[in-house]
């Protein structure tokens, strides 16, 4: 087999394939013999149908059943053999075929290239999350106007399920720090990222940003139903949601194209584990100076 990747755009490649000899010719042989078994022919028995009445009357379904079975085996060795790492099926163009020989164009979208220069040692900024007996103050206030009593005392505390009010603030302070933490984790991952693909500018394949569109949409649509909204209404708004969500997708699907770059240098299996994995790897090589 002989293949030859051409280079369209940053996201298309087409490929040429072509293969002679006794691959295209056993093929040939393998299905006039299964049509041999299975046809019916006025004064012959299955199995037994002579050649070249074989050919006259089925070479267009062998014809047909050949490059059912060939182009797409012959496909995906070409996309093993080049390294191709295609992410649509195949566009299939200028099949021609003969008893000997089978050839085929296949135009592909493939990954972007990415010029992914320096995502190690990315300086951060970190600040200590710390919470002060105002920020305690403020959540007891609102679980005290949530619950409308006027004074906030042991028995407070008791009717949320707590000794006293001291335990119940310490456990307030817990919840307020666990949030800030977290939510100071958040800025620092989102710091790196925004920091690696500030600099970076490549064509993000439409086909992938309308994958995540109809993921987006699917649980957008889901969260409505949930709230009460009616079908017909959810349906209604469709096109809206889905131009709504074009941004958002398509920057979901650049990040997620850098990490998985950074996967693959780094030997990280592009699994659904990999994003995370990606992160505490960025996180572990920055600058926390």
């Amino acid at each position: 087999m002989k293949s030859e990747v051409k280079k369209l755009d940053s996201t298309t490649r087409e490929i040429t394939i072509e293969v002679t000899g006794d691959i295209v010719k056993n093929k040939f042989e393998d299905v006039f013999k299964k049509i041999s078994s299975e046809a019916k022919v006025p004064g012959f028995r299955p199995g037994h149908i002579p050649q070249d009445i074989l050919e006259k009357n089925f070479s267009g379904h062998a014809h047909e059943a050949v490059l059912r079975e060939l182009i797409p085996e012959l496909y995906n060795k070409a996309i093993e053999k080049e390294a191709l790492d295609v992410i649509d099926m195949p566009n299939i163009s200028d099949v021609k075929l003969e008893r000997n020989t089978l050839s085929f164009k296949a135009s592909v979208e493939v990954t972007p290239e990415i010029n992914l220069k320096n995502y190690k040692n990315i300086k951060i900024n970190y600040k200590k999350p710390e919470v002060t007996l105002d920020d305690v103050k403020r959540f007891v206030d609102s679980l005290k106007e949530a619950r409308k009593i006027d004074e906030v005392n042991d028995s407070f505390a008791k009717s949320l399920g707590y000794p006293t009010l001291s335990d119940l603030e310490k456990s307030l302070e817990m919840q307020l720090l666990n949030q800030k933490q977290t939510q100071e984790r958040q800025k620092i991952e989102n710091h790196l990222i925004e920091t690696i693909l500030k600099d970076l500018d490549f064509k993000v394949p439409q086909v992938m940003v309308n994958r995540q569109v109809e993921d987006m949409l699917r649980q957008t649509k889901l969260d409505m139903a949930l709230k009460g909204m009616p079908r017909d209404k959810i349906d209604e708004q469709d096109k809206t949601l889905r131009e709504n969500l074009q941004k958002d997708a398509q920057s979901q699907v650049k990040t997620y194209l850098v990490l998985a770059e950074i996967a693959r240098r780094e030997n990280i299996p592009v699994d659904e584990f990999m994003p995370r994995k990606v992160i505490e790897l960025l996180l572990k090589e920055a600058d926390w100076s």
